[in-house]
């Protein structure tokens, strides 16, 4: 049975909130074919993923050529196992697990909050307004986050379909209670947009038909919508031509303002959004080529083709699959961050799976051979309301209570900081580093050995390096300082003494020497015959790229 039996509305007397079905109005799936196909959509996920990995944001509003695309080896499939597109979801498939499907939008806002990794864009606004106590909704509002309309949990919804075959409605709900941890409007339909595809996959194998399906679970009047239904058209209009399409979507989608407000340049939900349905739709369902394609398009070009290959490789099956898809998965080895290895993995979702049903007015049934089936009552989704992240409605004033603040508890600096800072520069301590772009030891950058990458925390604080020295009298002292910029961004290097700004100075390619590089001296001998704090501060000054790589603290006297 495909999912067109939803598309047609053969629903009797059913609504969102679910009575009494016909047994016409069921679909059937055995469980058996249910785990097929999701250890499938698992896979597709994971080697999209890999395979898009090293071409991620290094082609920016320009297609990768065909030949700077990396080949496929059956290999790479190991590679996923440190990705955040994979590990993210995981954290709430662990809530879902512990509390189960009706967990609070609160409880999945401090499980989310106590996690370990590093983050970026919506995510990490939204985790660091839950560790400063504004709960859910709020922690994605647009007053408190200005990364609403990012990518992120576009790339962290796939679990939301994976439990869910034929049940759109549960990527809604979910979206609403996971999703709002970080995101706002379009940032949120995106995310109830994938699962809803995955959704609808365990049923439908046409691309169109199940781009159709999904866009019915989001608010009609948003501009993501819009964006679902201009790619289809786009496509049925000329189907043998992506690149000409990949033009309309730059046109409309990213150099058109009216649609790049409450943009965060190139991880908006929108255009990534619009990659994935390019591989979906121009693959042709073809596993390679909706993974190249979706790929080749840029911007986010790893989380990309993993929500277009996890769609498809969803509707064809594990054991349909190429064997250079299947084999060689370590399935002893844990996923980041994460309780799950992939044997688990499966079983956590068929377990929710299970329970989602029955919550939603299924039924496990056996056959005459004993084996089981899930009966999914064929209900339509009910989309969120309208939002719009340049125009938002009023926050909840949500906030954690006491209580829950004394849950909330991790580690305020990335694993490995304040040990790389101690191993360099010995006597330095570190303070307000965040977890972006994975602080710590580089044992050689740019060309320098034993380097300390530190990030700033948020968007206003910077990651500091602080430590009291004394001055001796009647001597020159300087501090002097070796300090790189990542190729892709600066920062704000601030110097103070005893909270006296002493220097502030961009650190980019417009200052740096040949290898990122910025040598600087700074005089000291106003302090002579005393203690000093000096605070070295990787400031934000645009929130791209904002690490400083640590090569070189001397404080010399002469």
């Amino acid at each position: 049975m495909k999912m067109r039996t939803i598309l047609l509305g053969l629903v009797i007397g059913v609504t969102a909130a679910g009575s009494c079905l016909d047994a016409a109005d069921y679909l059937r799936l055995s469980v058996q074919e249910y785990r097929d196909k999701m250890k499938g959509g698992w896979i597709g996920q994971i080697a999209g993923v890999s395979w898009g990995a090293p071409t991620e944001f290094k082609w920016q509003d320009q297609i990768i050529p065909g030949d700077q695309m990396p080949v496929w080896r059956p290999e790479m499939i190991n590679d996923a196992f440190g990705q955040d597109d994979l590990y993210v979801e995981m954290t709430f498939l662990r809530t879902l697990e512990q509390y189960g499907y009706d967990v609070s939008i609160r409880q999945a806002g401090i499980d989310f909050a106590n996690s370990a990794y590093g983050l970026a864009c919506a995510n990490n606004a939204g985790r660091t307004n839950l560790r400063k106590g504004i709960a859910p909704p709020d922690s994605g509002h647009p007053q408190f986050n200005r990364c609403p309309n990012d990518i992120d949990y576009q790339i962290e919804a796939d679990y939301s379909g994976l439990i869910a075959p034929g049940m759109p409605q549960v990527a809604v709900e979910l979206g609403e209670r996971f999703g709002r941890l970080m995101n706002y409007g379009d940032g949120l339909y995106a995310g109830q947009f994938i699962g809803a595809l995955y959704a609808a996959a365990f049923f439908e194998e046409d691309p169109v038909t199940l781009a159709e399906t999904a866009v019915q679970a989001i608010p009609q009047d948003s501009q993501y919508a819009e964006m679902v239904r201009d790619l289809i058209a786009w496509y049925r209009a000329d189907p043998c031509n992506w690149e000409a399409v990949w033009e309309k979507c730059q046109e409309k989608y990213r150099r058109n303002p009216a649609y790049q407000k409450a943009s965060n340049g190139g991880i908006d939900c929108k255009i990534n959004g619009a990659y994935v349905l390019m591989g979906l739709l121009f693959g042709q369902r073809d596993p390679d080529q909706t993974i190249l394609i979706s790929c080749r398009c840029g911007m986010d070009s790893d989380c990309n083709p993993s929500s277009a290959a996890g769609v498809l490789f969803t509707t064809i099956g594990f054991s349909q699959l190429p064997p250079r898809f299947t084999t060689g998965l370590d399935e002893t080895r844990e996923f980041s961050h994460t309780a799950y290895n992939f044997p688990r993995l499966l079983d956590v979702c068929e377990k929710l799976a299970r329970q989602i049903l029955a919550r939603h007015g299924g039924r496990v049934e056996r056959d005459a051979n004993g084996d089981e089936f899930f009966a999914i009552p064929v209900v339509p989704a009910v989309p969120s309301k309208l939002e719009l992240s340049w125009a938002p409605g009023p926050i909840a004033n949500s906030r954690f209570t006491p209580e829950e603040m004394a849950e909330i508890k991790f580690d305020s600096l990335p694993h490995g900081i304040k040990e790389a800072v101690a191993q360099v520069f010995p006597g330095w301590e570190i303070k307000d580093c965040g977890p972006d772009m994975n602080p710590g030891l580089r044992a050689e950058w740019q060309g320098r050995q034993q380097v300390v990458c530190v990030h700033p925390l948020d968007q206003q604080t910077g990651c500091t390096l602080t430590r009291v020295v004394s001055v001796p009298a009647g001597r020159k002292t300087t501090l002097r300082l070796t300090v790189g910029h990542d190729p892709k961004g600066d920062f704000d290097l601030v110097v103070r003494a005893d909270d006296k700004e002493l220097l502030r100075q961009p650190v980019g390619p417009s200052t740096c020497t040949a290898g990122h590089w910025l040598e600087l001296s700074v005089d000291l001998s106003a302090f002579a015959g005393r203690d000093v704090r000096l605070d070295l501060v990787n400031q934000p000054s645009g929130w791209s790229f904002e690490a400083a790589y640590w090569a070189a603290i001397a404080v010399v006297s002469e």
